[in-house]
């Protein structure tokens, strides 16, 4: 009779909420109730050679360091196992298994090294242990290379073989596929696994999916962690998965224990590193590509969501799931580097600016701290008022300049209430009709810089051929790595630390430096690009 079982990775993959750092005393917890809740594997934690052994972490450097973390405790009828990340445990550092607390080790590794993983597994299993397959990045194989991998599984002849979704990328349909395949192709002693990430928030739901799909043939292995807990958007939540096996499977999982130890461990953890969906990884999973390129193109502030979908749309092959930060910033300059001809536009603006003086609004929080100062230059010199991604209540602004999709999606409502002229940038798509005036971004980029589209920058840039009178700025303040925001509006910030504040601040200065003012530029309010 084949059977459906449950293994916890909650010491393992949940360790990369917070580095692994359960404290001794919780780990001991979470071992004790998972066992105490008869789940039929544990899964405690990471072998690395790269880390150094602490008795608070649940990743050590090899076999003995996990004996001498666990030692004392009685693991009675568990399965117990650890997990290796192909290439980072020699595997010296395994002993046999009659000598550790593990019963079997998980293998994990990418499809490009799946000839050397398989090697590396025929030493594990030569040492005694039970050995388990995973396959990550499940969705990157193709049928052909699936079918590859098995054959060398089927050779190897392990304990079991997963399909680790490891960015949460499948849907029902796509998931039976490749069990499904899995299941004609592997041998059918080897158990057949399901690891599960909750990117969809489908992974409790696909977990369901398979077991109720379950037809007897082969042992199935279903993962899930405490109160979902792991990297990113999170696993399925093994209390759930117990709850549901005990009222469809006739089961007998001890619910209450694993509901003891989320409330004494986990709930902590939680309430300090969050888990779980958010938009970033639904963005992620839907577009088929490494979370790391979203974090990417969010943290510029710069992209609306659409122009961030766009942009991950240009992905190809592997790179999706295989991040690289120069790729995807070479896509954001294409996709920034739209092209349109701007040279009515340029004309028609040097004609109303042509000799006029120039008050550029920032969004610092001087323009209301040191306000008498600004409104003290208005009444004395009569400027032209030009504000920059934001329109201040307070100040009668007759311009807005507009190079920053986010800022001006979220303002656009307000905006077309205004009456204001708006001059945007050819990387910045309107809501309706057009903008009274278009220039192409890429000619106003300082390639050199920093920060190429600095908003203030590029802005001078165009106003310095128009041959403007004078600039003088306000609300410029520049960057400070303090306890305190920045900006007038939060949703503006940026996040860096105080070493690169530092360093935009004199890159902006620099900025200023090319574009050889002489002394027509005038600081309002205080400014740490002085």
């Amino acid at each position: 009779m084949k059977k459906i079982e449950l293994l916890d990775c909650t010491l393992r993959d949940g360790g990369y909420v917070n580095d692994w750092e359960f404290g001794h005393d919780n780990i001991v917890i979470l071992f004790e109730r998972l066992v105490s809740s008869e789940v039929d594997y544990i899964e405690i934690g990471f072998m690395d050679d790269r880390r150094t052994y602490d008795v608070n972490r649940s990743i050590a450097p090899g076999s003995s360091a996990m004996n001498e973390l666990y030692a004392g405790l009685d693991k009675k009828n568990a399965f117990v196992v650890g997990m290796i990340d192909y290439g980072t445990c020699d595997i010296s550092l395994i002993q046999p298994q009659s000598e550790t607390i593990m019963d079997g080790i998980r293998v994990i590794f990418k499809k490009e090294k799946m000839h050397g993983a398989i090697a590396y597994m025929k030493q594990i299993k030569e040492r005694g242990y039970k050995v388990f397959c995973q396959a990550v990045s499940i969705t990157s194989y193709n049928d052909s290379e699936l079918e590859e991998l098995i054959g060398l599984v089927n050779d190897l002849d392990p304990y079991a073989f997963s399909l680790v979704d490891t960015y949460g990328l499948l849907h029902k349909e796509q998931l039976m596929h490749y069990y499904n395949f899995a299941n004609i192709h592997l041998n059918e002693n080897i158990k057949l696994g399901y690891h599960a990430h909750n990117n969809f928030q489908l992974a409790f739901a696909n977990c369901v999916e398979l077991i109720e799909s379950f037809d007897n043939t082969r042992d199935l292995l279903v993962d899930g962690t405490l109160y979902g807990m792991g990297k990113s958007a999170g696993n399925a939540p093994i209390e759930l998965l117990a709850n549901y096996m005990n009222t469809h499977l006739d089961r007998h999982y001890h619910v209450n224990q694993l509901l003891e130890a989320i409330d004494v461990t986990i709930m902590d953890i939680y309430k300090r590193i969050p888990w779980g969906y958010n938009m970033k990884f639904f963005v992620s999973a839907s577009n088929d590509c490494h979370p790391n390129y979203v974090t990417y193109l969010m943290d510029k502030k710069k992209l609306s969501m659409s122009s961030i979908n766009h942009i991950l749309a240009k992905l190809e092959g592997d790179k999706k799931l295989l991040y690289d930060q120069d790729y995807i910033e070479s896509l954001y300059l294409q996709y920034q580097n739209r092209e349109c001809d701007d040279k009515v536009d340029f004309d028609a603006l040097k004609k109303e600016l042509y000799g006029k003086r120039i008050l550029l609004l920032g969004p610092g929080k001087r323009i209301y701290s040191e306000k008498d100062r600004v409104d003290a230059y208005i009444q004395d010199n009569e400027p032209t008022i030009i504000s920059i991604n934001f329109i201040p209540e307070e100040y009668p602004v007759e311009y807005a300049f507009l190079s920053n999709s986010k800022r001006y999606v979220a303002q656009a409502t307000k905006i077309s209430h205004k009456d204001v002229k708006l001059i945007a940038t050819s990387n910045v798509t309107k809501a309706e009709g057009h903008f009274d005036y278009m220039f192409s971004y890429s000619k106003l980029l300082d390639e050199d810089a920093l920060i190429a589209d600095n908003p203030m920058i590029m802005l001078i840039r165009l106003l310095k051929d128009m041959n403007v009178e004078s600039i003088a700025l306000a609300g410029f303040d520049g960057y400070e790595k303090t306890a305190l925001p920045n900006y007038i509006n939060a949703n503006m910030e940026h996040t860096f630390s105080k070493e690169l504040a530092m360093e935009i601040n004199e890159d902006v200065r620099k900025g200023m430096k090319k574009l050889d003012l002489g002394n027509s530029i005038v600081y309002v309010t205080n400014s740490l690009y002085e």
